[in-house]
């Protein structure tokens, strides 16, 4: 179930919003009396309520807007119990000197901002022994193994829990809540009112994650990566397999360098069926594995985990090489031309040295491209031109000659950054075949002044729901729905306009 936390400053928009849930069949609101700038008028609020409610009035220092005295606020919070709200929300603190009355039911809770603390089980007993009906914990996740402690924390309780690690590594706690058995997660109805660190707002917790349909048998699929903000995997993934009718959910997991081994350790009691792995595990990656898929060991590179369901042993694969050559041929067939030749591509200028220009530096030397390199560690282009038989031009001199096509396998132009470009654009030249890797936002400076110049431009997207459509096939056996993934990938990215 998901509670929807309400926040406005003035009643009768507080209850516009409640009256329009109750209309949409929200299950559970909260009102954040705390927000209201005047005089909590309780009655009113609580009189013809559409569905249940939690009445909260949270102080400052436990992440609320409470700015009035302390008696005022445990007024409000008494006046909602003898109002006969559902739920009333009490932080420990207080929660001895606001006793038990009528039908009201007792949320008592605690919060930590900084941190998520050793002892989860010792502070889930003592706030249980405050007469509570339910439990709520919300902590700030500093390692992705937080997730995994609270929510078998959650798993394990006879009372009732609610257990939230806030924060962006915190996601996998609130989308995977219900799996673990968790009483409800909380969601704000408005993006622009994020409550708590790391909240998901309500319509993407519905739509795109699906929550109330996750349950103990729903197979858990993600992304990792440092940051793993930007990625739209999450969308392609979770609107391919509503589509496909499979009982999965894709999530985001940020996962800082020092931290994929702790991670994939765990991968049990997540559980995990697979992974996407992007920046910067695409090559750390490869040493934890079991098996690997083919030419994973050449390239020294992999974007794919997947966990057998027994034995748990984790094969890697490369799906990035044939969606990037996949993604050039397609592009090349338009005008007729192809690999090598007189018209063909003979020369491949790559930007980057990690993970995904090494896919496509190797995936290009098979078609008997002629591979440069240029990063900005020259260390790294070396060690790659020495993989393909390629060359290194310093990043400085990136510019200085000719070629039939230019990759761009860095990060320069993604989101927010949209106004930068690796390639000046009075470098281009109409003969060559531009593809940037990046595909959020797809029209990049580069792509844009790529098609001024009239070069053959290969975005992201292409590549990236080529590389998404193999994940999938690998994950789940069978044929993906190649265009639902396009799709979901140009809305998100706003590269169409959607007809209601």
């Amino acid at each position: 179930m998901i509670c929807v936390s309400l926040a406005r400053g003035r009643h009768r928009y507080l209850l516009t919003e409640l009256r329009h849930l109750g209309q949409q069949g929200v299950d559970l609101v909260e009102l954040r009396l705390d927000c209201i700038q005047r005089k909590v008028q309780v009655k009113r609020l609580l009189a013809d309520r559409p569905c249940p409610v939690i009445a909260t009035c949270r102080r400052k220092q436990d992440g609320g807007h409470w700015e009035r005295t302390e008696a005022e606020r445990l007024t409000v919070l008494r006046t909602a119990i003898a109002e006969g709200v559902d739920y009333v929300d009490l932080e420990d603190d207080i929660a001895k000197s606001i006793p038990r009355f009528g039908s009201t039911r007792r949320i008592i809770s605690f919060h930590d901002f900084k941190r998520t603390p050793d002892d989860l089980q010792g502070l889930h007993d003592y706030l249980a022994d405050l007469d509570a009906d339910v439990v709520k914990i919300a902590t700030l996740a500093n390692h992705p193994n937080d997730n995994l402690r609270m929510l078998e924390l959650v798993r394990s309780s006879s009372t009732p829990t609610v257990g939230l690690c806030m924060g962006e590594i915190g996601t996998p706690s609130r989308v995977l809540a219900g799996q673990f058995g968790a009483a409800f997660t909380f969601a704000p109805f408005n993006p622009e009112k994020i409550l708590a660190p790391g909240q998901i707002p309500w319509k993407q917790l519905c739509e795109m994650y699906r929550y109330d349909a996750i349950t103990p048998s729903t197979k858990v699929y993600g992304v990792i990566a440092d940051p793993v903000g930007h990625s739209l995997s999450p969308v392609v993934h979770n609107a391919a397999c509503a589509a496909a009718g499979i009982d999965a959910v894709y999530l985001p997991f940020l996962v800082p360098k020092g931290h994929l081994g702790d991670v994939l350790k765990n991968s049990k009691r997540w559980p995990l069926a697979g992974l996407s792995v992007t920046i910067p595990h695409k090559e750390n990656v490869v040493g934890f594995a079991s098996s690997q898929g083919d030419s994973v060991e050449e390239i020294g590179a992999a974007n794919t985990i997947s966990f057998d369901d027994e034995t748990r042993a984790m094969k890697v694969f490369n799906t990035d090489v044939t969606a990037a050559v996949a993604a050039i041929q397609a592009s090349l067939a338009a005008q007729e031309v192809g690999f090598g030749g007189r018209l063909g591509l003979k020369t491949v200028l790559i930007l980057g040295a990690g993970g995904a220009a090494r896919a496509i530096a190797f995936g290009l030397k098979q078609q008997g491209v002629e591979v440069t390199i240029a990063s900005r560690t020259v260390e790294r282009s070396q060690t790659l031109a020495e993989l393909v038989n390629g060359k290194v031009v310093e990043w400085s001199g990136r510019h200085r000659l000719p070629y039939d096509c230019v990759v761009n396998a860095t990060p320069i132009g993604m989101h927010p950054k949209v106004n930068e470009t690796p390639f000046e654009a009075k470098h281009l030249r109409p003969y060559m075949v531009v593809f940037d890797t990046v595909y959020n936002p797809e029209n990049t400076m580069l792509v844009k002044e790529a098609q001024d110049v009239g070069c053959k431009v290969v975005t992201g997207v292409e590549m990236f729901v080529r590389q998404a459509a193999e994940q999938f096939k690998i994950w789940h056996g069978q044929e993906p729905p190649e265009g639902v993934m396009r799709m979901a990938l140009k809305q998100a990215t706003s590269s169409v306009r959607i007809i209601e």
